[in-house]
């Protein structure tokens, strides 16, 4: 062998090596993957326009029913049911009806019954918070009259565009995996990964939580703007990074660790809140079920969001 020999064979080592299989589709699950890609992209733009702080926050309504419409609005082309489809076309997947109606449910359904039970709570509690029977049948005319058939009519849109073109052909056999180190495992990525984007924004937290849980106006949208923009990109550079580590030591499969290694700041967020709770010395069963019920909501947007 030729020293010029030898040295290309020194190349093609790493990341190198899975050229073929790196944009192999997700073998778990690549509907389900489809589905939270799309519905964490509506998630970030409906945030985004909470941040951006378009409404005063003193009108805590007016916000509220600013943010239900953008996020109903944004199932449009482009958002969820689009890069759902598309996504779930590229993929090499079937059945677009099923991930589109998936993608229209999932998350606003999730969140509408843990809502539903909460305030089941608040009136058998006899609370005047509890929301009217009217109000609750707007949202439900809101989500199946608008947010539903707009993700189906961008999901058509999407699914009848061109896959999405990789820059090299993936291999007809998979390759084999070797053997990884602990340090890029799925627990570990994970507990490493949301760290740093929730350090990025746990001080923001800190008001969000007060302006919520204890009834003071939260007026500095600017800050939390670019608090918004921070985890964002820290979010983006740390999932990089795992992935180039994980390709280099010979993994391409990056799908869903690349998705739980920035959503698991929605983990740190939860125990934050878990630990916030002390501070409201409140030990009412309805206030604990009203607390931990609306951040589990909020933690379970954040993590498809970040993810």
């Amino acid at each position: 062998m030729t020293d010029e020999e030898k040295a290309e064979e020194r190349e093609e080592t790493g990341w190198k090596l899975v050229h073929a299989d790196v944009f192999r589709p997700p073998a778990n699950y690549p509907m389900t993957f489809s589905v939270l890609a799309g519905s964490g992209v509506q998630l970030f733009f409906a945030t985004l326009f909470s941040a951006v702080g378009f409404l005063s926050p003193a009108n805590r309504g007016s916000l509220m029913i600013g943010m239900l419409m953008t996020f109903a609005l944004l199932g449009f082309i482009f958002i969820a049911g689009f890069i759902s489809a598309r996504l779930y076309k590229t993929f090499k997947g079937k059945q677009w009806q099923k991930c589109t109606f998936v993608t229209a449910v999932l998350f606003p359904g999730t969140c509408f019954a843990i809502f539903f039970v909460l305030d089941i709570l608040v009136w058998a509690d006899g609370s005047t918070g509890a929301v009217p029977l009217l109000s609750m049948l707007a949202i439900l005319a809101l989500w199946f009259g608008i947010s539903v058939p707009l993700v189906f009519l961008g999901a058509f849109v999407g699914y009848k565009q061109e896959p999405i073109t990789y820059p090299v052909v993936t291999s007809n056999i998979p390759r084999q995996i070797p053997d990884q180190p602990s340090r890029l495992g799925f627990l570990s990525c994970m507990i490493g990964g949301g760290l740093l984007p929730f350090g990025s924004c746990f001080i923001e937290l800190y008001y969000i939580k007060s302006s919520l849980w204890m009834d003071q106006y939260y007026f500095i949208f600017g800050f939390l703007l670019l608090t918004f923009i921070i985890l964002a990109m820290t979010c983006i550079e740390v999932t990089i990074v795992v992935n180039c580590f994980q390709l280099c030591s010979e993994d391409y499969r990056w799908w869903w660790k690349a998705f739980f290694t920035a959503g698991s700041t929605a983990i740190y967020v939860f125990v934050y809140a878990c630990y916030y709770f002390t501070r409201l010395q409140s030990t009412l069963f309805v206030t604990v079920c009203l607390y931990f019920g609306y951040m589990f909501m909020a933690c379970l947007g954040l993590f498809i969001m970040t993810g």
